[in-house]
């Protein structure tokens, strides 16, 4: 739809991506919340279940949201930077291999894509590390912090390697997940005209 308002693919696949992942924040909140409660808390008995109920009793819906901020921007430009590094590339590889913008691309053409823009889109690390140490922090009990005050702390005690701390299975992830959903929708979408 943003394309019949007569922008390009790339900018398109930006919008509908960044939409789409401030959506997802509604469901990974709460997700992301209870692995990182199971993950970080000390108690390595405790279940799900009981994760849930503690949560609710004490903070009810809202306490499954720490570090939404986070998440929605991690989100946000996780999938507004698939769509777009991946529409990026495209195009690149149209003009540059078939020397015509228009030009179809192989399947394997495609699948590079797609695993150039997934790994490309994990430039937005900082925020999956921001995510982490702001659910951590809620699970401990301990005060909260912004997501600009968190990025700023791990800066301070880590550098940017601490920023960027755990990026190599994201980079596995979201190379799947763009080659999958991104490039893998394009291919099915040409062939079924």
């Amino acid at each position: 739809q943003t394309m019949a308002l007569g922008v390009s693919p790339l900018t398109a696949g930006m919008i509908s991506g960044a939409g789409g992942g401030v959506c997802q924040t509604a469901v990974m909140g709460p997700c992301t919340y209870v692995i990182t409660a199971l993950v970080t808390g000390g108690d390595k008995t405790k279940g799900v279940m009981a994760v849930i109920s503690e949560t609710w009793k004490a903070n009810g819906f809202k306490g499954f949201y720490p570090g939404g901020s986070a998440i929605a921007w991690r989100q946000a430009t996780n999938w507004a930077s698939r769509q777009g590094f991946t529409e990026k590339i495209r195009e690149t590889m149209k003009s540059k291999i078939h020397g015509d913008p228009k030009a179809k691309l192989t399947g394997p053409q495609e699948a590079a894509a797609g695993i150039m823009g997934g790994f490309l889109a994990s430039w937005n690390h900082p925020f999956e590390v921001a995510r982490v140490e702001m659910q951590a922090r809620a699970n401990a009990g301990q005060s909260s912090m912004g997501m600009m005050q968190v990025l700023v702390m791990v800066y301070k005690e880590y550098g940017v390697a601490g920023l960027f701390k755990g990026v190599v299975p994201r980079i596995g992830l979201g190379v799947w997940q763009t080659l999958w959903m991104v490039s893998g929708a394009h291919i099915v979408r040409e062939r079924l005209g």
